[in-house]
């Protein structure tokens, strides 16, 4: 049976357009970009999961659903005359082509430091041409999750300028939180505030040895899954649970699930 679409990247723009056409799904028709929020996170999440596993076929997967999110949004858009997919396309490739000269035009860089620090200073730029006055950091999404948008405030801040020397520096400075936040331990308020910047110079110091802190995380928290469910199985076997062992114990089972 022939496929009733183009070929490339076009076929999903044509499902999607007749998906919402009159006489297309219900439940597609019914979409509207406040309802796909949800959907986009997910589908978000579920592809860096997929580069995670390292699994090609369901990163094209993953990536196949994140293309159909936008096309829906572009969809919805093109309904409403605001703006279609082929505008978003031409748009962000203009967008692209701007903001590296050393590819499409004449200017030279050393390296991808280099790269990065032009590419701020020519958003800096466009926001000061439009008539904005906006900070570089007022640029990161507040509705990222909060690791990723600590992560994302100290970047933009770096290009700039503001930056810890060294990564001795930021270490530095995680002890130096930690020691505040033990001093402080017994006012809430007060250790609340302090978790908070003891979290963000963690933040600061991942991004200074150049590793990603979400990715960490990510990837400490799958180590403690598996030797977790390890260690509970083991005591599950002979009818226990951690409830049922000292401190002691604990820790042995814990270091033995190695």
């Amino acid at each position: 049976m022939d496929t009733p679409f183009s070929a490339g990247i076009a076929a999903i723009f044509e499902v999607v357009h007749r998906l919402r056409a009159p006489g297309g799904c219900p439940w597609d028709r019914e979409q509207t970009h406040e309802s796909l929020r949800p959907y986009l996170l997910e589908e978000t999440y579920e592809l860096l999961e997929a580069i995670d596993s390292s699994d090609d076929a369901k990163m094209m997967e993953e990536l196949g659903d994140l293309l159909l999110q936008i096309a829906m949004h572009a969809e919805i858009a093109a309904e409403e005359g605001r703006f279609d997919a082929a505008q978003v396309s031409e748009a962000v490739a203009a967008k692209m082509v701007k903001r590296h000269p050393h590819v499409f035009g004449d200017t030279s860089v050393a390296n991808a430091d280099e790269v990065l620090r032009n590419w701020e200073h020519q958003k800096m730029q466009e926001s000061r041409h439009a008539g904005g006055d906006e900070s570089v950091v007022d640029r990161v999404p507040s509705t990222l999750p909060a690791l990723a948008w600590a992560l994302g405030l100290q970047k933009r801040a770096a290009r700039v300028g503001f930056d810890f020397a060294t990564p001795a520096a930021a270490a530095e400075s995680v002890a130096e939180e930690a020691r505040e936040l033990a001093a402080d331990a017994g006012d809430r308020d007060r250790a609340f505030e302090e978790m908070g910047d003891l979290l963000f110079a963690i933040v600061s110091l991942a991004r200074s040895l150049k590793l990603n802190p979400e990715d960490a995380l990510r990837v400490a928290g799958q180590r403690f899954r598996k030797r977790f469910a390890a260690a509970e199985s083991a005591l599950r076997s002979e009818g226990k649970t951690f409830s049922d062992l000292g401190e002691a114990e604990k820790l042995r089972r814990w270091e033995g699930s190695v």
